[in-house]
């Protein structure tokens, strides 16, 4: 294979599918890239997002690594990679520093103090770990609305911070099927998050918006407000149930309920009324299925998991992602229920990406790329937890014995924001294993 230029490399783990997207930097400019090129594979071994055989898994994503390998020519040998957590837990937690009777610059030591005031607050059970520390609002002596505090000058310095917490093993058996395949993985984000950032806007996120990806096995939610995420959630809800409601009401095999609901979703079933099994079906009942498990999902689960019960506070309305998303006036259905503007999403770069990889499914793939490029312009968008270290050689979360406590900003070196990933499960592994 040719000689692998300057790339960026996401990998996601889904329950219907494994996705590998390769974006090529652009030289005449540090936030830009092009997509070079997409694999996938079929899952096998992935229920409801999560790892349930792990030899099925590693062979799935070593069959979508090999695609995207043959489409750009050159090996891939790293990833940030992307996946699903059921039992997410957000967290939000206060921090405050004085920074002297004078007025002075903030300084990134100071960010820094400012962080780990907020931390101190909280406590995670040893058997989860915290995969993304993010804060939410920055104040200096008492204004709100700071994107960027860094360089400002005050006396007091506040910050809302959230952090995520997901279950330990999740995240150790991911890495674990990624590096089987033979690919290190260079970072970690929750796909809710990552498909966020491949649909909406920089005005949608201001003003506040719902994401909602819809994928095989669940459904993410990521609430943005400020240009922040303020909430993240996953609901164990998603397109496989649709085929299982159509295979049992109509009598279907989950293989032919599948095709029956691919082509709902892509054409419909022709005028003739015939199902992929040759079958006579009732188009309206098909649809009528469908639509009472959306209901379901968006009016009982989604709807009770937005702030406040309140979809007003996000006057952006809704931003619909995933393969569930392709199905026909799915967004009329949200409005209903939402009582608020909705629109399905494309990939945010769709004009790059090849022919028949550029609706709505292959959002949280671009999604992957922005959090790479967002993490390396700014290393307090999304802070890797301080005391968690990730190695990168081979063999996994490894203790590194000589780390200092607490994170190393400054410089917008890879050190910086990559070098301190993985912190708080060194510790945890070992109680584990």
């Amino acid at each position: 294979m040719f000689k692998k230029p300057d790339t960026l490399v996401g990998l996601g783990v889904g329950t219907t599918k494994i996705a590998v997207i390769v974006a090529e930097r652009d030289l005449r400019s540090r936030e830009a890239v092009h997509i070079v090129g997409i694999g996938s594979a079929p899952s096998q071994g992935i229920r409801k997002g999560l790892i349930v055989n792990l030899d099925q898994a590693v062979r799935s994503v070593r069959s979508a690594v090999r695609d995207a390998e043959n489409i750009v020519g050159f090996r891939l040998d790293q990833a940030v990679v992307s996946f699903n957590a059921v039992d997410i837990g957000s967290v939000m937690s206060p921090g405050m520093i004085s920074l002297g009777g004078v007025p002075r610059p903030i300084e990134a030591d100071d960010i820094e103090r400012l962080i780990d005031t907020a931390r101190s607050g909280i406590s995670i059970p040893s058997n989860r770990i915290s995969l993304h520390t993010i804060p939410i609002r920055y104040s200096i002596d008492g204004n709100f609305g700071i994107d960027d505090p860094l360089g400002m000058t005050g006396t007091r310095l506040e910050m809302d911070l959230q952090t995520v917490t997901i279950p330990m093993q999740y995240a150790h058996n991911v890495v674990n099927c990624v590096r089987a395949a033979g690919v290190e993985v260079d970072g970690l984000v929750i796909k809710p998050l990552a498909a966020a950032l491949g649909a909406l806007t920089e005005d949608e996120m201001r003003a506040g918006v719902i994401s909602i990806s819809i994928g095989g096995g669940v459904t993410g939610l990521t609430f943005y407000k400020d240009g922040c995420p303020v909430k993240i959630g996953v609901i164990p809800i998603g397109g496989d149930h649709i085929t299982n409601d159509l295979a049992r009401v109509l009598g279907l095999s989950i293989k032919k309920a599948e095709e029956l609901k691919k082509r709902v979703f892509s054409a419909g079933i022709d005028d003739s009324g015939r199902a992929p099994s040759g079958n006579t079906v009732d188009r309206a009942k098909v649809l009528e299925i469908i639509q009472c498990r959306l209901e379901e999902l968006f009016g009982d689960n989604v709807l009770s998991m937005v702030p406040d019960r309140d979809p007003d506070q996000f006057p952006a309305g809704v931003v619909l992602s995933g393969g569930v998303a392709n199905m026909p006036e799915i967004d009329v259905l949200l409005a209903s229920i939402f009582k608020t503007s909705v629109r399905v999403a494309d990939p945010r770069d769709y004009y790059q990406m090849p022919p028949g990889r550029s609706d709505s499914s292959y959002v949280g793939a671009i999604g992957t790329i922005r959090y790479i490029l967002s993490k390396e312009r700014s290393p307090y968008k999304f802070i890797d937890p301080p005391d968690l270290q990730w190695n990168g050689r081979g063999g996994g979360y490894v203790p590194e014995e000589d780390e200092p406590v607490g994170p190393t900003f400054g410089g917008g070196k890879k050190e910086s924001t990559m070098g301190n990933f993985i912190g708080k499960i060194k510790k945890a592994f070992e109680e584990l294993f």
